[in-house]
């Protein structure tokens, strides 16, 4: 079971970093044709990121070798470690932290210092790049909500270009303050668990979707059977969370689940008091009218069935693991 566990661990915190691709749906009001250039986007992100994810892992095994022991721990007369022992291949310190990854990418295409420097410039410029695309992403998400009525107005607010200004001032403000903080690791994991749970709802709102808007027009309409499975792996997803956040500390899943339910007193501000309960018209209409019919509530109680059992799963899960 612990091996499960940090199994389930790292599975956990790959998903933050592999299922980024769906950022692309953020931009979907600025595509030249949304209706086919939205899933041309996903599609062709998803399957790079298959790729890349697949060719990487293979190639640093392949060059430098699954790990093994270098040389040994030593030793003194009482048993104290007086030089900890040394691992080489998958298993070196550099590997396991990076600090060491841009010099084996340069040795394995047998480049110079040059290029070796080159690499590293280029590692960190992605990095940034990162950055700037998921606080992107993340930023265009906080504008939708706040035009949809779940966050606050002023999130709305959007500059000559379109650009939603507060919305990116607010991201940028509270990423500022998470970087003050020291155990970085602790932060990304408390943060996967809202990712997660965003991720739970997202592939189940596909099948409910389906169920209340049979007859809604869609620029592309999956099978069946893609719903059925992204239901399932959403329940996948949230054992991984359940057996492994806690690796990454003492308490990432209670303060990650704590921050999630920051929401529920955000929108009841936004809804019940500012809005007096009424969705903006945008969004009743979305909810409510389809092709100038009102909507048949087909799902019924199974939204309600999925969620007490992912929050099962959770608590089971996280009662079995073993740090």
């Amino acid at each position: 079971m612990a091996g499960i566990t940090l199994f389930a661990a790292g599975m956990f915190l790959a998903a933050w970093s592999t299922y980024g691709f769906e950022t692309a749906v953020c931009y979907t009001g600025e595509f030249k044709n949304p209706k086919t250039d939205t899933f041309k986007a996903i599609f062709y992100s998803g399957l790079l990121c298959v790729v890349v994810y697949t060719l990487v892992p293979f190639a640093f095994q392949g060059y430098l070798g699954l790990g093994s022991l270098v040389h040994p721990a030593v030793l003194d007369a009482a048993g104290n470690v007086i030089k900890p022992a040394e691992y080489g291949g998958m298993l070196a310190p550099q590997i396991y932290d990076g600090t060491g990854v841009a010099a084996v990418m340069a040795r394995m295409v047998h480049a110079g210092q040059f290029i070796g420097a080159l690499v590293v410039i280029m590692l960190i410029l992605a990095l940034v790049l990162s950055l700037m695309t998921s606080m992107a992403g993340s930023s265009r998400t906080l504008y939708q909500a706040s035009i949809d009525g779940w966050l606050p107005k002023y999130l709305a607010k959007v500059n000559a270009h379109g650009a939603p200004t507060n919305a990116m001032l607010t991201n940028l403000g509270f990423n500022l303050l998470l970087l003050l903080l020291s155990d970085t690791v602790f932060i990304i994991g408390a943060a996967n668990i809202g990712y997660l749970i965003f991720n739970f709802l997202n592939l189940n709102a596909g099948w409910i979707h389906r169920m209340d808007r049979p007859r809604q027009e869609r620029p592309w309409r999956a099978p069946s059977w893609i719903l059925a499975a992204g239901a399932v792996l959403s329940f996948v997803n949230l054992a991984f969370m359940g057996f492994g956040a806690n690796v990454y500390g003492a308490g990432t899943l209670e303060t990650g689940l704590v921050f999630a339910a920051l929401i529920i007193p955000v929108f009841i501000y936004r809804h019940y008091i500012k809005d007096k309960g009424v969705f903006p018209p945008q969004m009743a209409q979305d909810l409510d009218v389809v092709d100038g019919e009102r909507l048949v509530r087909r799902a019924r109680l199974w939204p309600y069935a999925v969620l007490a059992l992912g929050i099962a799963v959770v608590a089971v899960t996280h009662h079995l693991a073993v740090y």
